[in-house]
């Protein structure tokens, strides 16, 4: 078996034909929600209705390809608007990576590197780690997923050491080390970040080692019959997609807040879980006697217990009792008999010698560090013991994930990368005249050469296009239409009423507390620091009465850049994958998807190899 690899010129053929197509559509992607009204956007780029793209939106993606004509890719040639709706559907799902056929799925790469690395094991160290005890269900399908890739690339370069830049809450770092027994290092800009994730990452490795006891004492009660409990799991995992697929999309940071919350809900529900078995075997093994239905009863008796969540902190109250560090109620040892106490004072011994062989668990630990990094940062002024390594990225913001690549690319001690990009309305651009200009001159997009040969740009709006998620949109996740529509009306109410200029502010997010339109623009004149006496209520809910009619344009229009999102996203990530090939010293690279788009949208991975003899 051999490493499926594109080539330079393949990929750079299938660059080619991204950019052309995006060379007619772009112009949808860039127009400004904000400036819908006020430039009348729908009758500048359609020469079609509402209803005509909203129906071919909504109807089956299987389209009959016509001939295009006088057109490209359903644009006039002359008028450059949209007059094929069918046609540029057909040619945005054509121009995707799914279909430019450029990746690779995530179990072939990982099969690929045991075979050529001579692998048999999966390298997990114990039993598995369910990231669901500590982790959200986004998370839980991200990190797993992940950190699986991460651990082959370790095992085929022969490596211990990962480095996590972006590391943010530590929650891939956390499960390398635990589940992979690989020593991490986890870099993030933010020392709250880092001070929080060693925190946390000590909490879960206890958390681990009380789960895997308790886990044993599980297995050895009786189980559910394999077909009742296959059935449950399958109506459980089809309630949570659904649940996720009806999510309305939310911005990165709103995401992170929402991450946050769900976290202390599942670690308060599985950590209850497991401080009820802990207080049923220790009641297990003090009264032998009692049966399983009064073992059932004890441990049931606590979970309607409430907890104080405002003067407690969530997390250690979330954790079972031999987590935290208090000394949890012991039988004095006077009443214990010869045996207990022979059993107890073995394996005090035992554990101690475990921990006094070199302290062989100091080299799986995660270590949070608090830097700024750049693709000129010396990696061995922030690590003394770095050794060789795998770098790794989940989802590291703009100008983050490309300065991941050229670390990789520029440091010897980096064998490997996989790096996982999003927010890519933050990256900065070489050739976009309304970019401000990096300091440091590395721009983030584009990286490779041969797109700066051709003075390639995006444009930021295009590329805030492209963190639309099209999967959940398709099965009804939705779009804010609602606060865009407000937006874009008020827009045309201050360039009625108020200088033009001031309507370019951010307004923020002012949507979520009004009640009503009126009210909406009302807080938003106020933030603006705009005379709010000088319109009546009257007149401004008659601005909302009248573009209300055309409020499906919004609609039809926001779907388009919906439907173009994944191919602005195809673009960038196919430069950064050209620039990997450019390298002479990346011997393979690829595009990998990792996730399910539908629970992580930003599912797509760069993934590259340094050394000869792998092709």
């Amino acid at each position: 078996m051999a490493f499926s690899n594109i080539s330079t010129d393949s990929l750079k053929k299938k660059i080619d034909e991204a950019r052309r197509f995006l060379s007619a559509s772009l112009r949808i992607a860039n127009a400004h929600t904000v400036d819908f009204y006020t430039r009348d956007v729908w009758r500048a780029f359609m020469a079609v209705d509402p209803e005509e793209v909203l129906t071919a939106v909504n109807s089956d993606r299987d389209r009959t390809v016509a001939p295009e004509g006088n057109t490209s890719f359903g644009f006039c040639d002359v008028s450059k608007k949209l007059v094929d709706v069918s046609a540029l559907l057909r040619a945005a799902e054509a121009h995707s990576l799914p279909g430019l056929g450029v990746c690779v799925q995530r179990q072939t790469l990982i099969d690929t590197l045991r075979v050529m690395g001579g692998d048999t094991q999966d390298g997990a160290s114990g039993g598995p780690l369910l990231p669901d005890e500590f982790m959200n269900s986004k998370k839980a399908h991200e990190v797993p997923a992940m950190a699986e890739v991460v651990a082959a690339l370790s095992r085929y370069c022969r490596v211990k050491q990962v480095i996590d830049v972006g590391s943010g809450k530590g929650y891939l770092c956390s499960f390398l080390s635990m589940q992979y027994s690989l020593q991490v290092f986890g870099i993030d800009c933010s020392s709250t970040n880092t001070r929080g994730a060693q925190e946390r990452n000590r909490k879960l490795k206890k958390f681990s080692r009380a789960y895997q006891k308790h886990g044993q004492v599980r297995s050895n009660q009786e189980v559910p019959n394999d077909d009742m409990r296959d059935r449950q799991e399958n109506d459980d995992e089809q309630e949570e997609r659904m649940q996720i697929h009806h999510r309305p999309r939310l911005s990165h940071e709103q995401e992170d807040e929402q991450d946050g919350a769900e976290e202390k809900r599942e670690i308060k529900k599985h950590a209850t879980i497991a401080r009820n078995n802990h207080m049923a075997e220790a009641h297990s093994s003090s009264s032998p006697d009692l049966d399983k239905d009064a073992l059932s009863a004890l441990s049931g008796s606590r979970e309607s217990e409430p907890t104080n969540a405002d003067t407690e902190n969530p997390f250690f109250t979330a954790l079972a009792p031999d987590i935290v560090e208090q000394a949890s109620p012991r039988v004095p040892p006077s009443q214990l008999s010869a045996e207990e106490r022979e059993r107890r004072k073995r394996e005090n011994l035992a554990r101690k010698a475990r921990d006094g062989q070199g302290h062989s668990d100091t080299k799986n630990l995660y270590s949070p560090l608090t830097s700024y990094v750049t693709a000129e940062t010396e990696l061995r002024t922030l690590i003394r013991e770095l050794e060789d390594a795998v770098m790794v990225g989940l989802h590291t913001c703009g100008d983050l994930a490309p300065s991941t690549l050229r670390m990789f690319e520029a440091k010897q001690e980096l064998q490997a990368v996989c790096s996982v990009g999003c927010c890519y309305h933050l990256l900065s651009e070489e050739f976009d005249e309304d970019a401000q200009e990096c300091e440091s001159g590395l721009y983030g997009f584009p990286m490779s050469q041969y797109l700066r040969d051709h003075l390639c740009f995006c444009g930021r709006n295009a590329r805030m296009s492209a963190c639309l998620a099209l999967e959940r949109v398709s099965v009804g996740g939705g779009l804010p239409i609602e606060s865009l529509f407000y937006r874009a009306v008020l827009h045309v109410i201050l360039q009625d009423h108020y200088d033009a200029h001031k309507s370019e502010k951010r307004v923020g997010n002012v949507y979520s507390k009004a009640s009503s339109f009126v009210d909406y623009v009302r807080r938003a004149l106020r933030k603006l620091e705009l005379d709010e006496s000088k319109l009546s209520d009257r007149v401004i809910q008659s601005y909302h009465d009248l573009y209300t009619s055309r409020k499906n344009e919004m609609v039809a229009f926001n779907m388009l850049k919906v439907t173009l999102a994944p191919c602005i996203e195809g673009l960038i990530l196919l430069d950064r994958l050209c620039y990997l090939k450019e390298r002479e010293n990346v011997a393979y690279s690829t595009l990998v998807q990792l996730f399910d788009p539908l629970l992580s949208p930003r599912c797509y991975a760069i993934v590259g190899i340094k050394g000869p003899g792998i092709l």
